[in-house]
């Protein structure tokens, strides 16, 4: 085969593959600048300073946006400690028996449809308690996070050279002080991404709220009680017959895009410092 045909041939095979991933990309593009469109045709200072009112009253997202923050933050809380001692332990006795269940179990976690998780979780804690509530909502959301953040620190401390571990022992350090001392200081910005990333994730989710938080049209800051977020307004407002709410749902819709792309963006950010 000539270098003439081997090179047309590459070239083919470069435009092929571009027109593939053009093809790709254009569905998610095309439904980013609608949505953008009808977002930004609704934003408005009432948007993110009303809370939710009735049809025919100017009403706002102001509890849903809150109650989102409330829940992904609680959400994020239960699950970084849990998932960095996961990894922890699925790093430093990778060898074990129980070691390869754990891993076994994230990645099948990982998989579960989020409607299950919201299920198993409205059958652990709101039935026995009787009442819907943000905390339920938040252990939903936290379940679904552990996966992404225990594989995210099992990788960071893949990354750290074993020669520092070494050192420290051999400098008299415990194994729970190399642990804290060391390794963990290390590590914080690679778990740092892998929560971040985890949290842009939840941010979306609506199928577990719908049968943990529930939803509030009021603005209510205890965990105990019904919360709304921006997914369960975008979902319930969609599916009303109003077009004042379908306005609210895009607004909302592009205040979320926004969230999870700041999220997504801070989380390359760290990424690209650490790996200076």
């Amino acid at each position: 085969m000539s270098i003439k045909t081997r090179k047309k041939k590459d070239k083919i095979f470069t435009l092929l593959v571009m027109f593939l991933s053009i093809l790709t990309i254009l569905p998610l593009f095309l439904i980013l600048l609608y949505l953008i469109k009808a977002g930004f045709s609704a934003l408005n200072l009432d948007l993110i300073t009303k809370v939710s009112r009735p049809i025919g009253e100017r009403g706002g997202a102001l509890n849903s946006i809150i109650g989102t923050l409330i829940i992904s933050l609680l959400a994020t809380l239960i699950a970084t400690p849990i998932s960095v001692f996961t990894g922890l332990f699925i790093f430093e006795y990778r060898k074990k028996v129980v070691s390869k269940i754990l891993n076994i179990t994230v990645r099948l976690i990982s998989g579960i449809p989020s409607i299950i998780i919201g299920i198993v979780v409205y059958l652990w804690m709101v039935k026995p308690l009787g009442k819907y509530s943000a905390l339920s909502g938040s252990v939903a959301l936290a379940i679904m996070m552990i996966p992404n953040t225990v594989t995210s620190t099992v990788e960071t401390l893949e990354m750290i050279p074993i020669g520092l571990r070494e050192a420290s022992l051999a400098l008299g350090a415990s194994f729970a002080k190399n642990i804290t001392k060391v390794i963990l200081p290390l590590s914080i910005p690679g778990i740092l991404t892998g929560v971040l990333i985890g949290l842009g994730r939840i941010a979306g989710e609506t199928a577990p709220l719908l049968f943990t938080a529930f939803g509030n049209p009021f603005l209510n800051l205890n965990i105990m009680k019904p919360m709304d977020t921006l997914p369960l307004l975008i979902y319930n407002y969609a599916l009303s017959p109003f077009e004042e709410w379908h306005k609210i749902a895009w607004g909302a819709s592009l205040i979320l895009i926004f969230i999870v792309l700041i999220l997504n963006v801070l989380a390359k950010w760290i990424v690209s410092k650490w790996n200076r």
